[in-house]
């Protein structure tokens, strides 16, 4: 019944979409930045470090009528790359936290054999230190995953109609307008918080151990 009212079946492909390349984009852009800032010493690193901090205490309505104007401007305004974009960028601090912490806890000692073995960087990074921080990816991809599922407030002002807006809405949609069928709400409901449950559950191992070591060194 909730998919013949709402056009429920589009808004889930959009949050299917919307969810897995955000979070895809925001572990591609953090993992060596985070990997960077764990290991080595340079210049303004923690002036860098402190602006993540920062931004980690600006509330979400204030940055509304920036993104708004940036997103329109790129012609981006009611498009899912739109929201990709805006959602990889929000998670950035909380994944940049979760995977430098996990990066600390992996001995120095492994890069050091690989880098006088004749290894790149880029090959140390790919071939040694990636393959071990699956429990650090799992945690920051399953934290960035259910931001761009569950989020409303940027999908509501960014986007207009049907075609790019996500299950968040779809439940402001059956508030405003079938507040009377609760039976209805509820199955709404259920479509929506259902994913975040089953990714949590396939992802529970990876995300315990990664929070368990990030609280150990981070």
């Amino acid at each position: 019944m909730a998919f013949k009212i709402a056009p429920i079946s589009r808004f889930y492909i959009n949050s299917v979409i919307v969810g897995i390349f955000g979070t895809v984009l925001n572990l591609f852009l953090l993992g060596m930045a985070a990997y960077v800032l764990a290991r080595f010493q340079f210049r303004f690193k923690k002036l860098l470090v402190g602006a993540f901090s920062l931004s980690l205490l600006i509330p979400g309505a204030a940055m509304l009528q920036p993104l708004y104007l940036t997103v329109n401007a790129l012609g981006l305004y009611d498009k899912l790359i739109g929201l990709i974009i805006v959602y990889a960028g929000f998670g950035l601090p909380v994944s940049l936290y979760i995977l430098s912490s996990y990066f600390l806890t992996i001995p120095k000692e492994m890069e050091e054999s690989a880098y006088l073995d004749g290894a790149s960087f880029i090959k140390t990074f790919f071939k040694i230190i990636l393959p071990i921080s699956k429990p650090g990816f799992g945690t920051a991809g399953v934290m960035q995953f259910l931001l761009c599922w569950n989020e409303f407030q940027f999908a509501i002002i960014l986007t207009t109609g049907n075609q790019s807006r996500t299950l968040p809405l779809a439940l402001y949609y059956f508030k405003s307008q079938f507040a009377s069928d609760y039976g209805v709400m509820f199955a709404a409901t259920m479509v929506v918080i259902i994913p975040s449950i089953v990714v949590y559950i396939l992802l529970q191992k990876q995300v315990v151990s990664g929070l368990a070591a990030g609280a150990v060194k981070g």
